[in-house]
C-alpha cells in the first residue's frame, strides 16, 4: 500500500506585527468623514438663522443638536433600527429642556418652567415668523429651529450611516439649511461663507463614502485581466467626466435664465403671518381721556424712576400717527420682541436714560405704558412698533403685572427748532395726510395762522399759542375728535359747550391744524409722571407732536395756562358770512327755544280800530301756549306708547331688547351716551356710574344746571371710555338686565315671558331712578324730549 501524504502549503508573507489593528484603525478613520460633514451641515444652518438672533446661543444650542443627533445615531448602529428613534428622541427631549432652560434665564422671563414651555410648544411656529429682527433667543423662538435641527441629524445619521445612502442622507440637513434661508429672508446679508462651507462638506462626505474604503466592500474590478480591469476604469472615468460636463452645461445655460427669473431681494415670510392685533380701545385710545377725566382718583399705575435729576418723565401709551377725518388710530404693525429692542436712528440732541419699573393697577387693555423711547423690557413678553415706539403685551394687562423699562429719551436741541425744516416726501405722509371732509373754517384758520409765520417752528408755535389763549380745559366735556367735533370746538359758541374740551380736542386740533399747514404732525396719548409714585387718571393726557429735520419729534403744549382767562375767539378770527360758526353740535340734544314776541297789529285805516294790543298779545301767547301744550302732550303720549311697545310687545327676546333700549335711552338724555362698540356688562357699569354720579350731583346742589358741554353730550357718538372701577350704589341691578340681553343673543328662543316681565321691571325701575336724580327742570323735559323717537339702536 503507498501512503500519499500531503504536501505542507508553502508559505506566505508573514503580515507584519499589528497589521490587524492598522486596518480596523483605517477603516474607523475612513468611517468618519460622513457624521462629521451631517454635523457640519446641520450645525450650519443654525448659523445661517442666528444671523437674525439678537446673539449666538440659538447657533450654538443647535450646533448641540446636531453632535447629539448624529453621535447617538453612531453609538447604536448595533441596536435594532426600530430602538434607534426612540432612544434619539428621548435624548432629544433632555437637550430641548435643558436649552429651553437656558433660554429662559437668557430672556429673564417671569413664570415657571412649565408654563413657559407649554407656552412655547403652543406658540413656536407664529412668534418665530412675527418676532422682530434681531428676534430674542427665548423658548419660544428656539424650540422649533432646536427641534428641527436633532430630527434633521437622526433622519440623515441613519439614513447615510445605516443604509449605506450618503447623498440620500444629506437631504434632511439640506432641506433644514434651505428653511433657515428662507426664514432669514432679506432680513440678513447673503449667507455666502456658510454656503461654501455646506458645499464643501457635501463633497468631502461624499468623496470619503465611496464604497471601496468601506469594511468588507468589494473592488468591482476584482479578479478582472489587467486589460479589462484598465478598460472599465476607463469607462467609468469617461462617464464621470461626461456627467460633469453635462452638469455644468446645463448650469451654463439655464442658469442665467432661471436667475433672471429671481427677485433682487428674497421672500420674507413674515409677510404672510399676521402679526397681533389689538382691540378698537388700544388702536384709538384718545378717546379714553374723558372717561379718566370724570375718575381723576383712580389709579392705574405705579412707577418708581431712576433718570438724571431734574427731568421730568412724560410716560407713552400710544402713539397716533393716522386720521381719517374721523378718528385717530395708532395704526401700527406689531411685532413680538424680547428684552433688547431695536434702536431707531438716533438724533442730534442728548440722550438721557430712564429706568422705570411700573405696576399696573387699574389699567385695562394691552397697550404697555413706558418712556420713550424704550429700548429693553424685563418682566413682560411685548410687541413692539419701532416706528412709533408703541408696546403692547399680547396677553393684555392685569392688576400687579410688575415689569422695568430702560428708555434712551432724546432732549431736542431748542437751538436748531427756529431754523429747522420740516420733512416731505413718501416717507412721512403718513403724517402728513389731510382726509377729505375739511370743514372750511379750519382751512381758513389755518391758512390765517400759517399767513405770517413762514418757517415751520413759527407756525407750530403760532398754532400752540392760539390754542392756549382761546379755549378752556374742562373736565365734563364729551369725547370726539373727528371733523364735526374739532370745528364745533374750535367755532362753537361758549354759552352752548363750545370752544372748551379736554386734551384730547386740544392735541386733535393741534395736529389737523399743523397738517393744513404742512407740518408733519401726530398725537401721543401718555401720563404725566410726577418721579415715584401713583399715576392716576387726573395724569393721563394727550399731546402733538412735530417732525423737524436734523431734530426729530418735538412734542408741544397747546392747553392754556392755569388761572388764565380765555380770549373770545371772535376777537382773532371770524369766518366769513358765508361760513358762520356753528351754533350747534352735529347731533345736539334738543332745548326748548324762547317764545318771540307778539307782534301788535296796526291801525285800521279810516279810523276803525279793531281789538286793543293788550288783547291781542293775551289772544297770541294763549294761542302759542295752546300750540306748545299740545305739541308736547302729543310728545309725552308717543314717548309713553313707543316704552310700552318696547316692553310689552313680541316674543320675550324682542321685549328683554326692548327694556334694554329703555335703559340706553336714558342714558343719552342724561348726557352719558354709551358707543355701539361695547359690551352689555360694560354698558351696566356704565350705567351704574351714570347713576351714581348723578345722584352726587344732584345731593350737591339739585337746581345746578349742567354746562353747556354736558348739555351736548349726546353728540359723542363717537366713543367714550367706560370707569373701570363703578361707583356701588343702591338701585335697579343693571346687571341681570344684562345678563337676560346676553343670554338673548347667545341662546334665542331660551328666555321666557317672566324673564321679560323681570327686563321690563328693571328698565322701568332704572329710567325712573335716572330720572329723579336729574335736576328739576331737566326732570320737567324728560318725557317731552323727542330723541328717542328718533333715535337709532
Amino acid at each position: 500500500m503507498v501512503t500519499t501524504q500531503a504536501r505542507p502549503a508553502a508559505p506566505g508573507p508573514a503580515a507584519p506585527p499589528g497589521d490587524g489593528r492598522g486596518a480596523t484603525v483605517r477603516r474607523g478613520l475612513r468611517a468618519v468623514p460622513v457624521p462629521v460633514a451631517l454635523v457640519v451641515l446641520t450645525a450650519l444652518a443654525g448659523v445661517v438663522l442666528g444671523r437674525v438672533y439678537a446673539d449666538d446661543l440659538l447657533t450654538r444650542l443647535m450646533l448641540g443638536a446636531a453632535v447629539g443627533s448624529v453621535l447617538v445615531s453612531v453609538a447604536a448602529r448595533r441596536l435594532p433600527s426600530w430602538l434607534v428613534a426612540p432612544v434619539s428622541v428621548a435624548a432629544m427631549a433632555g437637550w430641548t429642556a435643558f436649552s429651553l432652560h437656558l433660554a429662559a434665564r437668557h430672556a429673564d422671563l417671569p413664570g415657571g418652567f412649565g408654563p413657559i414651555v407649554a407656552d412655547a410648544a403652543r406658540n413656536g411656529i407664529p412668534r418665530l415668523l412675527t418676532a422682530m429682527i434681531p428676534v430674542e433667543p427665548a423658548p419660544d423662538t428656539v424650540l422649533v429651529p432646536l427641534v428641527a435641527a436633532w430630527l434633521a441629524g437622526l433622519t440623515g445619521a441613519e439614513v447615510a450611516l445605516r443604509a449605506g445612502r450618503t447623498l440620500l442622507g444629506f437631504l434632511p440637513p439640506t432641506l433644514l439649511y434651505a428653511g433657515a434661508l428662507y426664514v432669514v429672508g432679506p432680513n440678513a446679508d447673503p449667507a455666502t461663507w456658510p454656503s461654501v462651507a455646506f458645499a464643501g462638506a457635501v463633497a468631502v462626505g461624499l468623496a470619503a463614502s465611496d464604497r471601496r474604503g468601506a469594511p468588507g466592500a468589494a473592488d468591482p474590478t476584482a479578479g478582472l485581466a489587467p486589460s479589462v480591469r484598465a478598460a472599465v476604469r476607463a469607462r467609468l472615468v469617461a462617464g464621470t467626466a461626461l456627467g460633469l460636463a453635462v452638469v455644468v452645461g446645463l448650469a451654463a445655460l439655464l442658469g442665467p435664465l432661471l436667475a433672471a427669473r429671481v427677485d433682487d431681494r428674497p421672500v420674507d415670510p413674515r409677510r404672510y403671518v399676521e402679526p397681533p392685533r389689538v382691540e378698537s380701545l388700544d388702536e384709538n385710545p384718545l378717546i379714553r381721556i374723558s372717561g379718566w377725566a370724570l375718575n381723576p382718583e383712580q389709579k392705574l399705575l405705579d412707577v418708581t424712576t431712576r433718570a438724571p435729576a431734574g427731568t421730568e418723565s412724560r410716560i407713552r401709551l400710544a402713539v397716533l400717527s393716522d386720521y381719517d377725518g374721523v378718528t385717530w388710530r395708532v395704526g401700527a404693525t406689531y411685532r413680538n420682541a424680547g428684552r433688547i429692542l431695536p434702536a431707531t436712528a438716533p438724533g442730534v440732541g442728548p440722550v438721557e436714560t430712564v429706568r422705570q419699573e411700573i405696576t399696573v393697577a387699574d389699567l385695562t387693555g394691552r397697550l404697555l405704558p413706558a418712556v420713550a423711547t424704550p429700548r429693553e423690557v424685563t418682566g413682560a413678553r411685548v410687541a413692539y412698533d419701532p416706528a412709533t415706539g408703541t408696546l403692547i403685551r399680547p396677553e393684555g394687562l392685569s392688576p400687579g403685572l410688575r415689569y422695568t423699562v430702560t428708555s434712551a429719551r432724546e432732549r431736542p436741541d431748542a437751538n436748531l427748532l427756529a431754523t429747522a425744516d420740516v420733512p416731505a416726501g413718501a416717507e412721512v405722509a403718513r403724517v402728513l395726510r389731510v382726509a377729505d371732509g375739511t370743514p372750511e373754517p379750519l382751512r381758513k384758520l389755518a391758512g390765517q395762522l400759517a399767513e405770517d409765520n413762514g418757517a415751520p417752528y413759527a407756525r407750530a408755535a403760532a398754532i400752540e399759542q392760539f390754542l392756549a389763549e382761546h379755549y378752556r380745559v374742562v373736565a365734563d366735556a364729551p369725547s370726539g375728535h373727528a371733523y364735526p367735533n374739532l370745528n364745533f370746538f374750535l367755532f362753537g359758541p361758549r354759552g352752548g359747550g363750545g370752544q372748551r374740551g379736554t386734551s384730547e380736542q386740544f392735541a386733535a386740533a393741534f395736529a389737523v391744524l399743523g397738517r393744513l399747514t404742512g407740518l408733519p404732525t401726530r398725537v401721543v396719548v401718555g401720563f404725566e409722571s410726577r418721579g415715584d409714585g401713583p399715576v392716576r387718571a387726573a395724569d393721563a393726557f394727550a399731546w402733538p407732536e412735530v417732525l423737524f429735520s436734523g431734530v426729530g419729534w418735538v412734542p408741544f403744549d397747546p392747553l392754556p395756562r392755569p388761572d388764565t382767562e380765555p380770549r373770545p375767539v371772535e376777537e382773532d378770527f371770524r369766518p366769513t358770512p358765508d361760513d358762520p360758526p356753528p351754533s350747534e353740535v352735529p347731533e345736539p340734544t334738543l332745548e326748548p327755544t324762547a317764545t318771540p314776541p307778539a307782534v301788535a297789529a296796526a291801525d285800521r285805516p279810516g279810523g276803525e280800530r279793531g281789538l286793543s294790543t293788550p288783547v291781542l298779545v293775551a289772544v297770541s301767547v294763549a294761542g302759542l301756549l295752546l300750540l306748545v301744550g299740545a305739541a308736547l302732550a302729543t310728545l309725552a303720549g308717543r314717548r309713553r306708547a313707543q316704552s310700552r311697545a318696547r316692553r310689552e310687545r313680541g316674543d320675550p327676546g324682542e321685549r328683554i331688547a326692548g327694556a334694554w333700549r329703555e335703559v340706553t335711552d336714558a342714558l343719552r338724555l342724561a348726557g352719558r351716551p354709551v358707543g355701539g362698540d361695547l359690551a352689555a356688562t360694560e354698558v351696566a357699569r356704565h350705567a351704574r356710574q351714570t347713576l351714581a354720579d348723578a345722584r352726587a350731583t344732584t345731593t350737591a346742589d339739585r337746581t345746578a344746571p349742567p354746562t353747556g358741554a354736558t348739555d351736548h353730550a349726546g353728540y359723542a357718538g363717537y366713543g367714550l371710555a367706560i370707569a373701570t372701577a363703578p361707583a356701588m350704589v343702591d338701585g335697579p341691578d343693571v346687571d341681570e338686565l344684562a345678563v337676560l340681553l346676553n343670554q338673548v343673543a347667545f341662546a334665542p328662543g331660551s328666555a321666557t315671558p317672566a324673564h321679560a316681565d323681570r327686563a321690563s321691571a328693571l328698565a322701568e325701575q332704572y329710567v325712573a331712578a335716572l330720572r329723579a336724580a336729574r335736576p328739576r327742570w331737566r326732570r320737567l323735559l324728560w318725557s317731552v324730549h323727542p330723541g328717542p323717537l328718533r333715535w337709532r339702536p
